[in-house]
């Protein structure tokens, strides 16, 4: 149990509520998706909505059946009870921040950029914060400024309603036209899909070589999922369609993009880019088309040599293999002795010959 985070859970409760009503189709929110996702990531010691109970009556048992402290807010004249909620839910987080030591994680449920400051406040305390909200109702600076972003539409148990049936209720027309609409959606979407995970790779990759290059460690499975989730912290492996991110990273190795070995601990593989293989033969690719345009004698330029390398192998990408930039991928080449870069003022370009 020692090892376990504490976390602490506060609930913009009116936030959320009207998040999920506006955007998903007059439901009701259900807090219990947040709580599953938050019992994979810890031990929720304290849980707190805010609000003025009187406009959510039918969810305080919803909510008491949790096991959630519902903090009254009551509506005042001449006051703004959403800001009272706000302020007092500020304070009553900074408070615990200090009083109590062994909690290390804070969840913050809303998508109002208001509570940035409180996020950035609780880091500086050393505290890890994970926000939730409601995607289409979360200002975009919110995720940056968390440690984790979950959207609650993404959360395991959430059903989205479908949109063309949202305004349909009396007549009896548009029933036979639903399920006519979704069936185009699954193509593009699979699509989508096979692009995102293209994606996916090459951020792999490029994270990988980063923290290669910034550390003589090895680099462990967990390592990488903490720094995807600095750089998005919004980056979850089931948006691509894994269950967890050890079968993604199996995935990537099966497709020459990482290499696995036996890590420090057992299930957290050491994570590594192939010394060999795939980028051997990107080496040879780009020596060959050098060889190609450059007749006798003669040098490329670096200019267009990429178009050129995607003519003769439509799925070469240089991040995948971890590089950066086309420059730097060529760079690479050269110091393997596989051609010779120079700058040339002349051509205002790098040129590139290939070496006997």
């Amino acid at each position: 149990m020692d090892q376990e985070d504490r976390i602490a859970l506060f609930l913009d409760y009116e936030n959320l509520a009207l998040g999920v009503r506006d955007h998903h189709g007059g439901r009701a929110f259900d807090f219990r998706p947040i709580a599953d996702a938050l019992a994979e990531r810890g031990r929720v010691v304290v849980r707190r909505a805010y609000a003025d109970w009187s406009y959510f009556d039918e969810d305080r048992r919803m909510l008491t059946r949790s096991h959630v402290e519902l903090i009254e807010i009551p509506q005042r004249m001449g006051a703004s009870r959403k800001n009272a909620a706000d302020i007092k839910m500020a304070v009553d987080a900074v408070e615990l921040a200090f009083e109590r030591d062994y909690l290390s994680t804070f969840v913050i449920c809303t998508g109002d950029s208001d509570f940035t400051p409180l996020v950035h406040k609780l880091r500086e305390l050393n505290k890890r914060v994970i926000g939730v909200g409601v995607e289409k109702s979360t200002s975009a600076l919110l995720p940056p400024a968390c440690d984790e972003f979950l959207y609650y539409d993404r959360l395991e148990g959430v059903e989205i309603p479908v949109t063309a049936g949202r305004r349909g209720r009396p007549g009896r027309a548009p029933a036979p036209e639903v399920p006519q609409q979704p069936e185009p959606e699954p193509q593009p979407t699979a699509e989508e899909s096979a692009r995102d995970v293209d994606t996916l790779a090459v951020l792999v990759a490029q994270t990988v070589a980063g923290l290669q290059g910034s550390s003589s460690g090895e680099v462990t499975a967990s390592g990488l999922k903490r720094t995807l989730l600095r750089k998005d912290p919004t980056f979850s492996e089931s948006d691509y369609g894994f269950r967890t991110f050890g079968e993604l990273l199996r995935y990537l190795a099966e497709h020459n993009v990482v290499e696995l070995a036996e890590g420090p601990a057992k299930g957290d593989p050491e994570v590594s880019l192939p010394e060999r293989g795939d980028r051997e033969a990107a080496f040879a690719l780009l020596r060959s088309v050098v060889l190609d345009l450059a007749g006798g004698a003669g040098a490329v330029a670096l200019s267009g040599l990429k178009d050129q390398l995607r003519r003769a192998r439509s799925d070469f990408s240089e991040k995948k293999l971890g590089y950066r930039s086309f420059l730097q991928f060529c760079k690479a080449a050269a110091t393997n002795g596989v051609v010779d870069l120079r700058w040339s003022p002349d051509a205002d370009d790098y040129l590139l010959t290939p070496r006997s």
